[in-house]
This record gives C-alpha cells, structure tokens and sequence, in this order.
C-alpha cells in the first residue's frame, strides 16, 4: 500500500510534467508518422544515388542554420522560459543577428559545395536546399523553440506536425505529379516551398505577437553565450552529419543514398527522445540540482538506451518480414538495420548529454566537447569507411555500433565530470573561505 501510495503522489506532484510531455510527445508520434511517409514517397521517387546527395546536401544545411543567427537563439529562449515580456526584444536582436551571419552562411556553403559536391550535385538544386534548410526549416523551428519556451507545447506540436505534413505533400505531390524524371532539381524546388509554407504558417499563427524593440546593450551581454551555443550547436551537427559528407566523398553517391537511407531510419527512434530532452533542459534551468543523483541520471541514459534499441528493433523485425514496406529502394537498406541497432542508443545519448551541458550554461565545455566528437568521429568513420572501399562490402556498418559506442563514453565522462564540478564549486570557495577567517 505504501508503494501504491509513494507512486500515487510522485505521479500526482508531477502531474503538470507528464502533461506537457504528452504535448511534446504528441507532435513527435505525429511527426514519426509524417515522417515514414515523407522519407518513403522521396526515397523511392528519387534514384538511390540523387537521394544520398539531398540527404547530404539536407545535412549540410542543418549545419549551416547554425550559424544563422549566430546562436542567439540561446538568449532568446531563455528569455521566453524566465521573461517572457522580453521576447519582442530578443526577437529583433535574433533578427539583427540573422542579418549579420548570412554573408558567413553563403561563404560556409561555398566552401561545401566546391569541397564536397561539386562533382555529383548542380549548384541551383544545392542552393535551393540550402536556402530551405536555413531560411525557412530554421525559421519553424525558432518558432517552436519560443512557444516551448512559453510553455505553450500543444501549439509547438501542432506546428512541427504541420511542418512534417507539408514536406509530405510535397513529397506525394512531387512523387505523383513529376516523378522520377524530374529528378533533385525538381525535387528541390518543391522542398523550399514547403518549407516556406511551414515557417510562414507558424510566423502568422503562433509566434508571439510583441513589439520589436532593439536594445544593442543588452544583447552585448549575451554575446559571449550566443557565440559559444553557436559553435557548439555547428559543432554538434557537424559531427551528426559528417558520416553521410564522408561517405559520400569516399564511397561515392550511390553508397552515400544506402547510408542515407539507414541513417534516416535511425533518425526516426529519436523523435521521442528530443521531446524528453526539451523537458529536462527547462527542468535544469529551473531546478539546477535536478538529476544530480548517480542513480537518477544512469536511470535516465538506461530508459533513453532501452526505448532507442526497442524502437530500431522494431522496425529493424518489421523490415526483415517486409522488406519493401517502405519502397523497393529502400529494400537495400533494411538488411542493414539489425546490424546497426545501438548506434540509435549511442546517438541519442550523445544528444541528450549535450543538452545537460547547455541547460547548465556549460557552453564552453560543450562546444569543447563535441569538437572533440567531431574528430574522433571523423578519424574512425574514415577508417571503417577506406576499409569498406576496399572489399566493396557492407561489414563497417557492424562497426559503427563501436565507433558510436566510443563518442558516448567519451561524452558521458566529460558531461557529468564537467556538472559534478560545476557543482562542487560553491560548496569549495565557501569552505575556504570559512577557513581563512579560523584563527591562526
């Protein structure tokens, strides 16, 4: 009875957590959805080499949105969790900020394009899904960002299953009405408009309506932060995309669409754990002693872990039955999804810790963090993936369950090292300080 009871209050005291999460989680089932639709109406229109390049040239655009705006995303966040009533400054400033990065988000896509793809990839398609990724798909997602901030997590669900419904359309309308002739022009020039449509819908409907006001001093103070998020945040993605840059540069477009196509499937199992870590960073913002128990956080990364591997099990089972479930393109892919069944848990992780680190203001130690990722994930894919060009097989993909297994260790012992000590801080300065007033 005691237990029944301890749980009864547990669930009640934190009924409002539950609550907010079934929002957030709403829009990501919605979306997971949508998804499955979007990638099998694309991945099966698109030839399997032309769908590796827009997954690349997709993934380089989520890189380069983080530098527009030059993270002061951050502050404005923040500001929608703890004032609200400053959100109109912080949107002009956000805006000032965009101004300002775009020469340096033309300069960063440049140098991708002449380094990168240049010889599979035309330039207008290019910079169409470029233009859509950091125009637009940033814009929604700012949008979404704010209105958590707030609180008003029915109203961001709403608009990201939107988002996910428009891409779908387009890719069913572009599946249907173009077909495979069109190719990635075609299909470009329908992703920017959706894309568009989604940011706009959400600017018109949800952002918060509040006079735009600049105030260059205040921003100056969150410089430092917004600039350490940014690099952090590029960091980050960089190190999240650069398996399919690296595979497309070593194994060519066709290899890259296979690798593309696996790793979107892994994407889908982490829906549910971007709405859990949204949860956990405005708990940390609030609460800064939250998950600071060993047990807690280890019962964190364990039910993160389980729910990913359940979650590509799954779907890895579904598509051994059923192969061409999702499309006769992506049957090359499903065999390998059982092969790579950690590397969801490991990702996922890797996310959610970096999280931690941004919700304790560790923006130094995390950009620190995942440069570190970044090259140690550079140096192993590269090696596997030589390898791999040598015998012209598909064994690597068993060996990124390691090269993941690896950044994880790496970013869990950095990341709670870094909070324990952030922690212990003030309780060491207010020991010595009692000391120096001890007599003799």
């Amino acid at each position: 009875m005691r237990l029944f009871r301890f749980l009864a209050e547990t669930v009640e005291a934190n009924l409002y957590l539950v609550r907010d999460y079934s929002k957030l989680i709403s829009g990501s089932l919605g979306r997971l959805v949508l998804s499955l639709a979007y990638f099998t109406a694309v991945a099966n229109t698109l030839s399997v080499a032309d769908f590796g390049l827009f997954a690349t040239a997709s993934g380089t655009g989520v890189v380069l949105s983080r530098i527009a705006g030059l993270g002061f995303v951050s502050p404005l966040y923040r500001a929608a969790t703890r004032k609200p009533q400053l959100v109109g400054v912080y949107t002009a400033g956000y805006l000032a900020a965009l101004a300002l990065s775009l020469p340096l988000v033309v300069l960063a896509a440049a140098g991708f394009y002449l380094g990168v793809f240049r010889g599979d990839l035309a330039l207008l398609p290019f910079a169409l899904i470029i233009v859509a990724e950091v125009v637009f798909w940033r814009s929604m997602e700012v949008v979404c960002i704010v209105n958590n901030g707030l609180g008003r997590f029915g109203r961001a669900s709403l608009l990201v299953i939107g988002g996910t419904a428009a891409k779908s359309l387009a890719a069913l309308l572009f599946s249907f009405g173009v077909g495979a002739s069109g190719g990635i022009l075609a299909w470009s020039a329908f992703y920017l408009g959706a894309n568009a449509v989604a940011a706009l819908a959400g600017i018109a409907l949800i952002y918060p309506r509040q006079r735009l006001r600049l105030r260059p001093r205040l921003y100056l103070r969150r410089a430092s932060d917004s600039f350490a998020v940014a690099g952090a945040e590029v960091l980050f993605y960089l190190q999240s995309e650069m398996d399919k840059i690296l595979v497309l540069s070593i194994g060519g477009p066709q290899i890259a669409g296979v690798y593309a196509m696996l790793m979107r499937l892994i994407d889908l199992t982490a829906l549910p754990i971007r709405s859990f870590n949204t949860m956990a960073v405005q708990k940390l913002m609030r609460a800064p002693a939250a998950f600071s128990s060993r047990r807690m956080r280890w019962g964190i990364e364990g039910g993160i872990a389980l729910v990913s591997v359940a979650g590509m099990a799954g779907l890895g089972l579904v598509l051994l039955v059923a192969p061409t479930l999702l499309g006769r393109n992506v049957a090359d892919a499903a065999p390998l999804v059982l092969v790579a069944i950690a590397v969801p848990a490991f990702r996922n992780l890797v996310e959610y810790e970096s999280e931690l680190l941004y919700a304790r203001g560790l923006t130094g130690t995390r950009a620190g963090l995942l440069a570190l990722l970044g090259l140690m994930k550079a140096g192993l894919l590269t090696m596997l993936l030589t390898s791999a060009a040598k015998d012209g097989g598909t064994g690597w993909i068993a060996g990124l369950n390691g090269v993941f297994a690896t950044l994880w260790l790496t970013s869990a012992m950095t990341a709670y090292t870094a909070m324990d000590a952030r922690r212990a801080a003030p309780r060491l300065s207010w020991r010595r300080r009692k000391a120096r007033r001890l007599p003799g």
